[in-house]
């Protein structure tokens, strides 16, 4: 009976020593115009602890990192806010207006903008800091979203930035980079007049099949918004701590962005990723490898990405 007792107790003991240390609940967040739907992930601690708020990147990119144009999943937000908790540090990820469980906030993408998109950042920080269970907030935003993190930080009272394989130059001249060796060269020609006119401020309808996935005209308002922005001025204008993390195997974002956004901020800290793509993995320079890679979930992230956040936020100013 005795040894029966203490098997139990045994049993008991495990069950508390296995009971999940991460909160995981959905939270929402109300913008007046439309529901946003998110993640919060809260490790157990008697104290507040430190909060990112994850910021995704362009296009119908969701919560988790995964961007329906690509075909397939990598979770590479998702894992980072994992890595995130298990070391102590709170996370919002959110569903962008009109995309996944945020649709319904931003059905007609005629009307999104950066501004929008800015405000609605604005709003999840304000909300966060109404939590007495979150302590200092972070923006941390992922490519795209590093610009949005850059505009909104001040108003949603973050207390530092992190910029991951975040551009250094105006999309514009990125989008021009990413297609100069992707087109033939009658389509290369149009886009050139397609960026020169939504650079302009202009909308142009007249869109060959072929380049309707990036010029829709649905799009191109979103893309006027965009096109306005520096994000390395955006960048420089942050009173606060930063973080640049780059990739150096990124094929959509340079490591000459990651310096240029240093130059614009020399205080901030800049870490660079021997081996890193932009979902964040460790992987071969060649196109295939990097595309299997924007497809597979399971691959971990990238070992120093964990240790260069976890360092920067933990030596961030206690309040």
């Amino acid at each position: 009976m005795l040894r029966f007792f203490a098997l139990v107790l045994l049993f008991c003991s495990s069950l508390l020593q296995a009971a999940p240390s991460v909160l995981q609940r959905p939270i929402t967040l109300d913008t007046g115009s439309g529901m946003l739907a998110g993640t919060l992930l809260l490790p157990r601690s008697d104290k507040p602890v430190p909060v990112v708020l994850l910021i995704a990147g362009s296009g119908p990119t969701d919560r988790d990192g995964n961007n329906a144009l690509g075909g397939g999943r990598n979770d590479s937000l998702k894992r980072l806010a994992l890595l995130l908790a298990n070391n102590g540090i709170a996370s919002v990820r959110y569903d962008k207006r009109g995309i996944a469980a945020s649709r319904a906030a931003g059905p007609d993408e005629r009307f999104l903008s950066v501004e929008g998109y800015v405000a609605d950042a604005v709003a999840w920080g304000k909300k966060l800091h109404t939590d007495p269970r979150l302590g200092p907030l972070i923006l941390l935003g992922h490519s795209e979203g590093a610009l949005i993190a850059s505009l909104a930080a001040e108003s949603a009272g973050a207390q530092a930035v992190i910029s991951l394989s975040g551009s250094g130059r105006p999309i514009d001249a990125v989008l021009r980079e990413q297609l100069h060796d992707r087109l033939p060269h009658p389509l290369l020609k149009r886009s050139e007049q397609l960026i020169d006119s939504l650079k302009a401020g202009w909308v142009d309808t007249h869109v060959p099949d072929d380049l309707q996935v990036i010029f829709r005209p649905s799009v191109q308002p979103y893309l006027i918004s965009l096109f306005r922005q520096d994000p390395a001025a955006a960048f420089a204008r942050l009173q606060m701590p930063a973080l640049i993390v780059q990739g150096r195997n990124d094929i959509q974002v340079s490591v000459d962005d990651a310096e240029r956004l240093k130059a614009a901020k020399p205080d901030a800290q800049l870490v660079l990723v021997d081996g890193m793509n932009h979902v964040l993995r460790i992987v071969p320079e060649d196109l295939q490898s990097q595309l299997d890679s924007y497809k597979n979930p399971n691959l971990p992230l990238a070992s120093i990405l964990a240790q260069s956040l976890v360092s920067f936020i933990e030596a961030l100013p206690k309040k």
